[in-house]
């Protein structure tokens, strides 16, 4: 599985003070879809742009409990091919809706991960906080429901369970 997993992250991300100012200039956006941990860092310094006035950083983690019921683990797959063309479709409706925004970064895990391990992380730069919170909370909601990844709860007592995408989509979920 881990050779089937691809990241589209530039190898050479080009200094912060080598980078575009101008409001023309092509908005850099970063996928990635991995079994390695992610970087709350990495993902910080590829949102980094002169013109930021704040970076907004949303980072899922692997927690405890389900309603009430022990998790141990989750287990998360993908459809790569589609959930990168989502994570695109979710930028570019970023850069269209709050065209201030300088960068959107969402990065994916997928394999077994231990409570307190980072599942995904979505980090949106932007010249106002504002905006900034609220194109990165549109990030994650839209990724939720389009993207084609999915979860395997492992409980304490040995049972599993797959989490539906459509159980995401009600409004008091807390996929």
């Amino acid at each position: 599985m881990a050779d089937a997993i691809r990241e589209t992250i530039p190898t050479g991300i080009a200094p912060l003070s080598e980078r575009s100012t101008q409001s023309n200039a092509p908005k850099p956006a970063y996928f990635a879809i991995r079994i390695a941990p992610l970087s709350l860092e990495e993902v910080y310094i590829l949102a980094d742009d002169p013109a930021n006035g704040a970076i907004v950083v949303m980072s899922g983690m692997v927690r405890n409990n389900t309603e009430g019921n022990a998790v141990v683990a989750l287990e998360y797959q993908a459809y790569e091919p589609m959930a990168l063309q989502v994570f695109k479709q979710v930028a570019a409706d970023i850069q269209t809706t709050w065209i201030d925004v300088t960068s959107v970064v969402i990065h994916h895990r997928v394999g077994r991960l231990y409570v307190g391990e980072i599942s995904v992380l979505v980090a949106v730069g932007c010249p106002h906080r504002s905006e900034a919170f609220a194109a990165c909370k549109y990030a994650i909601d839209t990724l939720k429901h389009n993207a084609p990844i999915w979860k395997k709860e492992h409980w304490a007592d040995g049972s599993t369970s797959w989490v539906s995408i459509g159980a995401c989509e009600q409004p008091d979920a807390t996929c």
